[in-house]
């Protein structure tokens, strides 16, 4: 064999090799079978109680019925991994959630609070909130109707757990014309 022979048996092999390789790994990588793929995780329902959750009905305005109506229809079936519960009163504008229970009251009236009280904007709705020895009250202070969240102190981080109503309240319940001072953003 002459040497430019040998030079071209050389490169080709050179070149040869390396792409086989590659070609085998793609195979392998493109034809194996999948791994079996873990199930999605899936949050499920803290145990809870069933029986219904104590709360008052205020008489409402005809505005304010339909307007708590169209609010408790947007409701989440659950809040997180604790589900809806009965209410003892006012089906049409209260919900629970959870044991113990978070609570959701419309047409309650509305706050009365210092100025220089602040105000908290979560996704878009304001919120005064309360703190008392047993739990966070947060209650909207932008709406043409008052919504209250009363979040149990066994519950971190309250506001988190309010901000969930906030797309159904915004669909819901129309901004007042003048929001009080510290709610811009508020839709």
């Amino acid at each position: 064999m002459d040497r430019s022979t040998r030079q071209a048996a050389l490169l080709a092999t050179a070149v040869a090799i390396p792409l086989a390789v590659i070609v085998v790994l793609l195979s392998f990588w493109r034809f194996s079978p999948d791994e079996p793929k873990a199930a999605p995780a899936t949050s499920a329902p803290a145990p809870q109680a069933t029986t219904p959750v104590t709360m008052t009905a205020p008489t409402l305005s005809p505005r304010a019925t339909t307007l708590c109506r169209a609010l408790l229809s947007q409701l989440p079936q659950a809040l997180r991994d604790r589900a809806q519960r009965p209410v003892t009163a006012g089906t049409e504008q209260n919900a629970a959630y959870g044991d113990p229970a978070i609570t959701l009251a419309c047409g309650v009236p509305a706050p009365t609070f210092p100025q220089t009280d602040l105000v908290s904007l979560l996704d878009k709705v304001c919120w005064h909130d309360v703190v008392t020895p047993d739990a966070t009250v947060l209650t909207t202070v932008d709406r043409e109707v008052t919504i209250q969240v009363t979040v149990p102190k066994s519950y971190e981080a309250a506001g988190q757990w309010a901000i969930v109503f906030s797309n159904p309240i915004i669909e819901t319940v129309p901004k007042l014309a003048t929001p009080p001072a510290g709610c811009a953003g508020s839709a």
